[in-house]
């Protein structure tokens, strides 16, 4: 099961501003790169203006492994926006670096989505403007 969405109705896009600018430079590569911290090394996401452990400002974009688990999820029964056809999964990976991300499952229906199945990185071109990052399951 994918998110399928309503052609007829635009969905909401990512917000661009200097704090992610990288992580969505990233994505239009087809790569996942997340904030890193020059001074401590301490990944961090979602972006932000310094490092979440050591407060230092000097960070940099560095290319995750895409890897990761299901943390948590959650099945839309109804959708919140016209522009995305219910039901749909959002999951919480847990990436190999330690951060999370919010993002979708494909190729998996929701009775098969389980907390701790393995996870990879793929891109999604959702429309003539927007790629995203969702997951697949690993294996």
């Amino acid at each position: 099961m994918s998110v399928e969405y309503n052609k007829e109705h635009p969905i909401p896009v990512p917000a661009l501003h200097p704090d992610n600018q990288g992580f969505w430079e990233g994505v239009e590569r087809q790569e996942l790169v997340l904030q890193r911290c020059k001074g401590c090394g301490t990944w961090s996401h979602p972006p932000r203006p310094m490092c979440p452990k050591c407060r230092s400002q000097e960070r940099e974009w560095s290319p995750a492994s895409g890897k990761g688990t299901v943390y948590s999820w959650v099945t839309y029964r109804e959708a919140p926006h016209p522009g995305f056809k219910a039901p749909y999964s959002v999951v919480l990976v847990e990436l190999e670096e330690g951060v999370r991300l919010v993002s979708n499952l494909v190729g998996v229906g929701p009775e098969e989505i389980a907390i701790g199945m393995p996870v990879e990185v793929v891109f999604d071109q959702v429309n003539d403007e927007t790629l995203l990052p969702k997951f697949r399951k690993a294996g």
